[in-house]
Parts: C-alpha cells; structure tokens; sequence
C-alpha cells in the first residue's frame, strides 16, 4: 500500500509540476537602459500580453551586460543596439537569428553654458575635438552598453582616445543613461545619449542638444532568441512568439505609436523580408 501512495504522490508532483509549467507563460528579455527609460516597454508589453497572454519580464542592462545574460541562457531574448556585437554573438552560436526592429539616433548633450562652443555643430567628431582641446566635461557611461560602444568609436573616428588617456575631465561612471544625464547635469558636462531616452528625461533643465544629425550617430536596434542547442532552457516557442510578433506590423505600428509630447522617441524598420524568413 506504501508503494502505491508513494507511485500515486510522485504522479501528482509529475502533474503539477507540469501544469505549472504550462501556466508559465512568461519569457525573460534582456535589453538596454534605453528601452526601458525611454517607456517603450511600458507601451508595447501589455499590447504583447493582450494579444498572446505571455508575460514579458525585461532585465535592462547595458548591451554588453545583455549579450552576456545570453551567453549565460539567463535570457530567453536580446533586444540590444550594438549591431557588429550582435552579428558576433549569433556567429559564436549563442544566438539562433538576429532581426531589424527599429531605430533612432544618438545625440550630444551638453550644459546650456555650453563652455566648449558646440551648439549648432553638426559634426559630431568636431565637438568631441572641442571637447577634448577645451578640457570640457565630459561623462561616459562606461559601462559597456551600446551607447558606450557608439561613444568610443566616436572618438577612435576623432583620433581621440579619452577613455585610455584617462584626462582629468573625462569621467567613467559605469551606469546607464539615466544616471549619466542625471551626472552631466549636476556636472555641467558633455554626454552622448539615444534621444528615446533624452526625449523622456525629466531633468532637463540645465541641458540641451548641442549636436545632432550627423549620419555617424544612427542608432539600429536587433532582437534575437537565445540559441536553445546550448541552452536547452530557453523557451523557444515563446521567445520567437515575441520576436515574430515585434517584427510584425502590429509590433512595428506599436513601436511607431509611441509618443512623448508628440515627438516619435523610434523609428521601426523590421523589413518584410525578415518578417517572411521569421515565419
């Protein structure tokens, strides 16, 4: 009889373990600061969740922080913007495809003394050299992100290399965008941001856009699934569910749709050839 109750218990512990993994609907996408700062995610998931009923739980990291959560399969998804670090990871196989989403682009900000006389300036690489001969403020993310990516091959395009050097008025601080801003504006300091996220910063008011525009500061975002072959708890199924319903045209008007005081904070751009190829 113990035998049975025992056979009968291992049963119920089998079946409820499995009904709990079907109720959990929920994926883990690791993506950047600026896609959770900006409030894109707190636009587009509950229309995600609405249509599929999966759950989306966002770790915002800086990119480099996100391809290693995926390198680790502590992710299910990566939602980045560092596009020649992505191509590596789905090379090295960590990931199984990486898509188009959207994009918009980076901006350089800096106080409203504006002390190295950027303002107007189109050309990124002659504010970084203003910068640089000025000994202006300037505040790095330092933290690996995409953003931090962009900023560094900035200055290697403007023979510069601050982050080496290590001058007096170049400050690494290792955190993301928001923490950045908040520092060049109790600074008095120069900082490269995505404009999502300048667009939703709330403490402006000792900042200002002093150079913008130039096509060296185009900011492309991907998604990809973590590859499953090596991380076999990935949930596949839900994770392309996510990706194919971003690249969508559903996914793509709602990316679209979001506003902050009428200004489009990004710029879908999934293909229709991707969007075949995900299918």
């Amino acid at each position: 009889m113990s035998r049975f109750v025992a056979f009968a218990a291992a049963c119920l512990v089998l079946a409820s373990s499995a009904q709990l993994q079907a109720q959990d609907k929920s994926i883990v996408v690791a993506s950047t600061t600026s896609t959770q700062d900006s409030g894109l995610f707190g636009h587009i998931l509950p229309m995600f969740k609405a249509k599929t009923g999966i759950d989306v739980k966002v770790v915002a990291q800086g990119t480099g922080q996100a391809l290693d959560t995926g390198r680790r399969g502590d992710a299910d998804v990566l939602f980045v913007h560092a596009k020649a670090q992505e191509e590596k990871f789905v090379a090295d196989g960590f990931g199984v495809k990486r898509f188009d989403v959207m994009y918009n682009d980076f901006v350089l900000i800096g106080p409203k003394q504006d002390p190295a006389g950027l303002k107007g300036n189109g050309d990124v690489l002659a504010g970084l050299k203003l910068i640089n001969d000025k000994a202006a403020p300037f505040v790095s993310r330092g933290d690996k992100s995409g953003t931090h990516s962009a900023e560094l091959a900035l200055w290697k395009l403007a023979a510069l290399d601050p982050a080496g050097s290590k001058p007096a008025w170049y400050r690494e601080i290792g955190q993301g965008m928001g923490a950045a801003l908040n520092t060049s504006a109790a600074m008095g300091a120069y900082v490269l941001a995505d404009r999502g996220t300048w667009i939703s910063f709330k403490n402006k008011d000792a900042l200002q856009i002093v150079v913008e525009g130039d096509k060296r500061l185009f900011n492309q975002y991907g998604i990809m699934l973590v590859n499953p072959d090596k991380h076999p708890t990935v949930k596949k199924e839900l994770g392309q569910a996510f990706i194919d319903w971003i690249i969508s045209g559903e996914g793509q008007n709602a990316i679209r749709s979001y506003r902050i005081q009428d200004q489009q904070l990004f710029f879908a751009n999934a293909d229709g050839a991707q969007m075949k190829k995900a299918g």
